[in-house]
């Protein structure tokens, strides 16, 4: 099925539909305005301006508009040499270029410091001093005659975060951001989930980063979304007529932090740079700065069930975060980016929802004072696989009931917790989770197919399954696992894998958590990062070796999901120590036996966001 159906009552208006009585009033420019912006320490940043223009027949559009501010470092333009065919100059800015300055917007894309044409060096990922050239930008974009000192931004993933990093500048020409699959805390969201680093994700994206801000245009190339031969390195601005100052500014850019080094500074998330004190995780980080976001900010965070190991825990947090008014969460079948509908009961891999629609209503809502609708609707959406409908709900979570199932004898999920008895499972650092699951789309592989090889893929884990199910059941929300553990090493990475077991014996992976044994102790959710899961903090003064012998209760939030399980299905926790294909070895070069207490004292159990039909 699709994930759109016109006759869905979870929208008062479909976003498509909003998009359909929303026509395309102005024309955008052949080629925008180009230009140095200069910082306060004579940093220049290569920036475009995309200003509507009159439309043939039509009137023509106010001298004066509101800016929509992307702020991205993957160049904010390609310069086009020899052949173009249909090459788009600007991969990441058109999508947002082609729907909003059409429609009355003007679209400002900036080259943050250190990449494409701007000068200076990236001394970190989303360094403060890219946050605080920001609040310069918009500075500068108020001083223009075609602005009328309204500014709203968006984005995908970095560039998301980097619309919250905006609004935390507290500049007041900022009223709307739409931070689209990004982060919310980069070290837990991002890097580390539940404490494990990702073994291969710092590698990948400094290839990346190395490949674009070196203008090493032999490697941009194997980016499926940069693979095009017309592409020649960042487009100069227009003073630049030979070139000359964007190679001064590439040349800058070799001395850009390098991620692989820079990430493993941060073993524990209070971790500081040996030689700046101040500088830590938070300083990377959106919910780091949050107390700067005025509460008249409109926030609308969007992500997908999909989205990496923590992005819509991102969303989901920066929604319970904020105190504003006037804010959005969106939830859909998609991973990073949205790039592909992600549930197996899909009719197409290309989403058939407008996710840019939705974007251009809350903008059209909160920069232009349309009449949307919007503030009509539920403030939550999130989409239902196998159901493929929508649903609307006024809070997070959206289920209010929960079923417990506890781990009991014979690998069985069972209602009752049972007699005590206890389970070993011995790991083995060569398992892993294969290529097409969650992870991929974040190393910038194009993912198209998700988790079809993960029949069989739990044989050698710890299984529990539960019996056949009497009615169908929506599970919606983050399930959460207790486990009563001990381990035969002082840690452990402790992954644990939510499917369904279909009549047919089909297993269908649903979703998956994991935590590093040492950060087991849980602690108040700080005012920033509410969760409604278990909240852990990381830090270096919490964490705790396991002690041999001892049993710790270990207890955890899986990532998100909507998910509809079918009557005589069964439901299926499969637990892990290792994921080789993803994350670093948890104690390097010592596999732990892993015992799962369960019965009596010792609820190892899960518990399901759960409504029964």
């Amino acid at each position: 099925m699709l994930e759109l159906d016109q006759k869905d009552r979870a929208w008062e208006e479909l976003p498509n539909d909003y998009l359909e009585r929303r026509p395309a009033e102005f024309d955008c420019p052949a080629r925008p305005i180009s230009v140095y912006v200069t910082m306060r320490d004579g940093c220049r940043l290569a920036v475009d301006v995309y200003v509507p223009q009159r439309k043939a027949g039509s009137a023509a559009p106010p001298q004066a508009c509101p800016a929509i501010l992307i702020l991205t470092p993957y160049y904010r333009r390609f310069k086009i040499e020899g052949d173009t065919g249909t090459a788009e100059p600007c991969p990441g800015a058109c999508r947002f270029r082609d729907l909003l300055v059409p429609r009355g917007y003007a679209l400002v894309v900036v080259d943050v410091r250190g990449s494409g044409a701007s000068f200076g060096t990236r001394d970190s990922f989303r360094s403060p001093a890219e946050r605080d050239d920001f609040r310069e930008i918009a500075d500068w974009v108020v001083r223009q005659s075609w602005s009328n000192g309204v500014i709203g931004s968006t984005g995908i993933s970095y560039v998301g975060a980097a619309a919250t990093f905006l609004a935390s500048t507290g500049h007041p020409a900022v009223k709307a951001i739409a931070p689209l699959f990004a982060v919310w805390d980069t070290w837990a969201d991002h890097y580390y989930p539940g404490g494990v680093l990702m073994n291969w994700l710092a590698a990948s994206y400094d290839e990346l980063m190395v490949a674009l801000d070196h203008d090493r245009r032999d490697l941009v190339r194997k980016y499926s979304y940069f693979n095009e031969p017309c592409f020649a390195g960042p487009q100069p601005v227009d003073e630049d007529v030979d070139g000359a100052l964007c190679r001064s500014a590439a040349a800058q850019h070799l001395g850009n932090f390098r991620m692989p080094d820079f990430i493993t500074e941060f073993r524990f998330r209070d971790d500081r740079l040996p030689y700046d004190p101040g500088f830590g995780p938070h300083s990377f980080s959106p919910c780091g700065f949050a107390d700067g976001i005025s509460e008249d900010v409109a926030v609308y965070s969007i992500s997908g069930w999909m989205d990496g190991a923590g992005f819509a825990n991102g969303a989901v947090v920066r929604f319970l975060s904020l105190p504003n008014r006037k804010r959005h969460l969106l939830l859909g079948p998609w991973d990073h980016g949205a790039r592909a509908n992600v549930s197996p009961w899909r009719d197409s891999v290309e989403p058939q929802f407008s996710v840019l629609a939705e974007v251009l209503r809350f903008f059209d809502e909160y920069l232009m004072g349309r009449n949307t609708g919007l503030a009509a609707e539920s403030p939550i959406h999130y989409f239902t696989m196998r159901e493929e409908t929508w649903h609307a709900a006024p809070a997070w979570p959206p289920l209010a009931y929960t079923r417990t199932f506890f781990l009991g004898a014979g690998n069985a999920l069972a209602d009752e917790s049972g007699p005590a008895g206890k389970d070993i499972h011995q790991v083995d650092f060569t398992m892993g989770s294969g290529g097409k699951t969650r992870h991929e789309r974040l190393a910038t592989v194009n993912a198209r197919e998700y988790y079809t090889d993960w029949q069989s893929r739990d044989a050698r884990m710890l299984c529990y399954t539960s019996p056949p199910l009497e009615r169908d059941v929506e599970v919606s929300g983050h399930p959460v696992v207790t486990l009563w553990l001990e381990s035969s090493q002082g840690d452990a990475a402790i992954f644990v894998y939510l499917s369904e077991v279909e009549a047919n014996g089909q297993v269908r992976y649903v979703t998956e958590g994991v935590l590093r044994a040492l950060h087991r102790r849980e602690s108040p959710c700080p005012p920033r990062e509410v969760r409604t899961w278990p909240y852990h903090s990381f830090a270096r003064a919490d964490a705790a070796p396991m002690v041999k012998g001892r049993v710790e209760r270990i207890r955890f939030g899986l990532l998100p999901t909507s998910w509809g399980f079918k009557a005589g299905s069964r439901l299926r926790i499969a637990i892990a120590g290792a994921d080789c294909d993803h994350y670093a070895q948890v104690p390097h070069g010592r596999p732990p036996a892993l015992t799962v207490h369960r019965g009596a004292g010792f609820g190892s159990m899960i518990e399901l966001p759960w409504r029964a039909a």
